[in-house]
């Protein structure tokens, strides 16, 4: 209702923008009011004006008139499948948020409310709440049917009410305030909704939603390689739970520090070939506490962040009260013109990711760490979307970078000199993601490991992970650290969905990893786009918003795993092709036309993919799953891990009707998996469920 450069020119009229500051008007326009959050302070104060006060009320009823013009059924269907959404017969608070009529009528009638309490000098409170907004209700519009701009007051005692009324006189209107800071969501398109997803651990990669019998493939979750059903993960984590229970008993300070924790902790290190790691409860937390932590303990330390960093370490740098510099992602020109600026005994730590989740890029590690030996620095590695995915034991890309040094290197916990994994000098990742179970951590030094556990308070006063959701983590990181084959044919299903969707004038963020982001470049057209794949394709694929991603670059991020199968791919292509047809959503050749956006159309869509053809190959030849056919088990690993838990939960014992299932399971999982294993290794196949619990039975893995 106002701006800065319109009210300037009434400066001379009235003597209140007369004689205030621009600057102090500036900051009146920007600032809710605390009384009334859905206007502005000099809005607040505009309604005490004898001129202003009733061309303000004016101008709000008029606005809750246009919203409720929508007069006809068919209009407001129209307006709403416009928007990608589509009513049911029962509708639910939250469909009542996602209707653009609806939410924008209440935001109207909440603002015409507000003016009028504010004219009136009256309390929010004192309001009675509907009148207005009933006009701004739609005659056709269900979501304005379902539920009113403003909820019905309780019918309570006289008693209730006044100690309500003595409770709350003259005091800030929170639910109000929360109201319209939602409502600055739903206006610029950034509100978040959730699906409910149900993964099913028998049918991965399918999953049903609120209703059990509706089923849908996901094509966006962060289980990277369906480690949340593999075999010995469940195995281990239903035995040691009936070992040791459901919780951990307490921080690690106090009863939550087992052998589980110890254990997993060590796998940890000896992945990243590091003296020592720390456990946290997710990787969220390790950001957070490592670089708070660093940032309040080392004397006028200053941190290089690159710009494309994730919210955690953002946060971490944040909370650590240190100052800092932020330069230009993946920009090794601008990071050295940025260090040069301080003295070389300054100390400083560059903050960076191995892969950005949401683009699909590649931090240059190996140059990130010359710069920090020439200039003092050390290295914070979060390589929380790599690790399991890239190098020969799944320990990220500052291992692959090294790919055939590690290789030789074997399981060794010793570091390879000269390696750019030994060049980082702290590195994070997540359990959460390619791993398929919870947790974070963080592995160096060993004394810096120790003074982060000794100083972080995230790590102090947390209670710690159970001992199961430990021993499954410890139980996928083993397993993915002796088998190749997953992360090698996840790669080759990315390779083929990327060159569908190029071949169909598709936009995908160009990128040389695993991420595959397609362009959509509008909040609304990405939700209508997500809602559509879902209701009329059984696909489900989140919208990415702001601000994850920056405004006009919103996509849908796909995440392809090696148990889709041929024909599940061919399904997504079709529907996004269609979708993209149905909303007219720009091409590679018309973000061309209009200079590019987010690298899409500016000459950069031919990448090179990280792992090369050689790498991938050494996992054989690895070949897409088709429907009915079970995904592969290496029963070699599955023995490694039975045989390092062996000391905690004992050996695992298989009754002879079991012994024959997985026989029978191991039969066709070699006969699939014959030509993607290296002809000079031999393997033994042994049996690869549980089971001594009746769940852990559900070995067959259909894809």
């Amino acid at each position: 209702m106002e701006r800065i450069s319109t009210l300037s020119r009434f400066k001379k009229s009235c003597p209140f923008l007369g004689r205030t500051q621009t600057q102090t008007l500036r900051s009146l326009s920007s600032l809710s009011s605390l009384r009334y959050p859905s206007i502005s302070q000099l809005t607040e104060t505009a309604t005490k004006c004898p001129v202003m006060g009733p061309a303000l009320q004016m101008r709000s009823n008029q606005m809750v008139a246009g919203y409720a013009s929508v007069a006809a059924q068919a209009d407001v269907q129209k307006l709403h499948h416009s928007k990608g959404i589509f009513p049911g017969a029962n509708v639910s608070d939250a469909d009542i948020a996602k209707c653009p009529h609806a939410s924008a009528a209440r935001a109207a009638a909440r603002m015409a409310d507000d003016v009028s309490a504010a004219a009136s000098a009256k309390t929010a409170e004192a309001t009675t709440a509907t009148p207005t907004a009933e006009k701004a209700a739609a005659g056709g519009c269900p979501f304005h049917k379902a539920a009113p701009a403003s909820p019905e007051p309780a019918v309570e005692s006289d008693v209730n009410i006044a100690a309500a009324a003595e409770n709350t006189a003259g005091t800030f209107n929170y639910d109000q305030f929360y109201a319209a800071e939602l409502e600055k969501k739903h206006k610029d398109q950034s509100y978040r909704y959730f699906n409910n997803i149900n993964r099913l651990a028998s049918k991965f990669p399918v999953a049903h939603t609120a209703n059990v019998k509706d089923e849908v493939e996901v094509w966006c979750a962060n289980d990277y390689l369906g480690m949340g059903n593999n075999p010995v993960v469940l195995e281990t984590m239903h035995r040691t739970l009936d070992k040791y229970g459901a919780g951990a008993g307490g921080t690690r300070n106090i009863a939550g520090n087992s052998a589980m924790h110890v254990g997993l902790e060590n796998e940890l290190a000896s992945l990243h070939r590091k003296p020592a790691a720390l456990l946290f409860s997710s990787c969220y937390v390790a950001n957070d506490a490592t670089l708070s932590t660093l940032g309040a303990k080392l004397p006028g330390l200053v941190y290089f962040s690159d710009a494309s960093n994730h919210a955690s370490m953002i946060q971490g740098i944040r909370h650590s009260g240190a100052k800092k510099v932020i330069f230009k992602h993946n920009d090794m020109e601008d990071l050295e013109s940025k260090l040069k600026m301080l003295p070389r005994e300054t100390p400083k730590v560059i903050a960076f990711e191995s892969v950005y989740s949401m683009c699909g890029s590649i931090g240059p590690i190996k140059e990130i760490c010359d710069l920090a030996k020439k200039y003092g620095a050390l290295t914070f590695l979060d390589e929380v979307h790599a690790v399991g995915l890239y190098g020969p034991r799944g320990a990220g890309v500052a291992e692959h970078l090294d790919f055939a040094a590690h290789q030789k290197a074997g399981q060794s916990q010793e570091a390879v000199k000269g390696s750019i994994m030994d060049r980082v000098d702290m590195v994070t990742g997540t359990l959460g993601k390619a791993y398929g179970t919870v947790g974070g951590y963080v592995a160096g030094s060993r004394d810096l490991i120790d003074m982060i556990r000794s100083y972080a308070p995230g790590f102090i006063f947390t209670t710690s992970l159970p001992p199961a959701t430990a021993a499954g983590a410890r139980a996928s990181v083993i397993y993915q650290k002796n088998h190749i084959g997953d992360r090698a044919l996840k790669q080759v299903n990315v390779r083929k969905v990327k060159e569908r969707l190029a071949a169909l004038n598709i936009p995908v963020v160009p990128g040389p990893s695993h991420i595959v982001p397609v362009l959509i470049g509008d909040a609304g057209l990405a939700k209508a786009a997500s809602d559509k794949l879902l209701h009329e394709h059984g696909i489900y694929v989140q919208a990415i918003n702001y601000p994850t991603v920056a405004v006009g670059e919103e996509r849908l991020r796909v995440t392809v795993t090696p148990r889709h199968t041929a024909e599940q791919i061919d399904g997504l292509v079709t529907a996004l092709e269609t979708v993209f047809m149905e909303l007219n959503i720009n091409r590679i050749s018309d973000w061309e036309k209009l200079g590019g956006r987010a690298n899409v159309g500016v000459g950069k869509d031919d990448v090179e993919p990280i792992w090369t053809e050689n790498q991938i190959n050494t996992a054989g030849i690895p070949q897409t799953l088709h429907d009915g056919q079970a995904a592969f088990v290496n029963a070699a690993a599955v023995e490694v891990v039975r045989k390092d838990l062996e000391g905690l939960l004992g050996p695992v014992t298989l009754s002879d009707e079991e012994r024959k299932a997985e026989a029978t399971l191991m039969t066709g999982a070699v006969k699939l998996a014959a030509e993607a294993l290296p002809k000079q290794v031999t393997r033994a196949y042994a049996s690869v469920g549980s089971i001594e619990v009746p769940a852990a039975a559900q070995i067959a893995v259909s894809a």
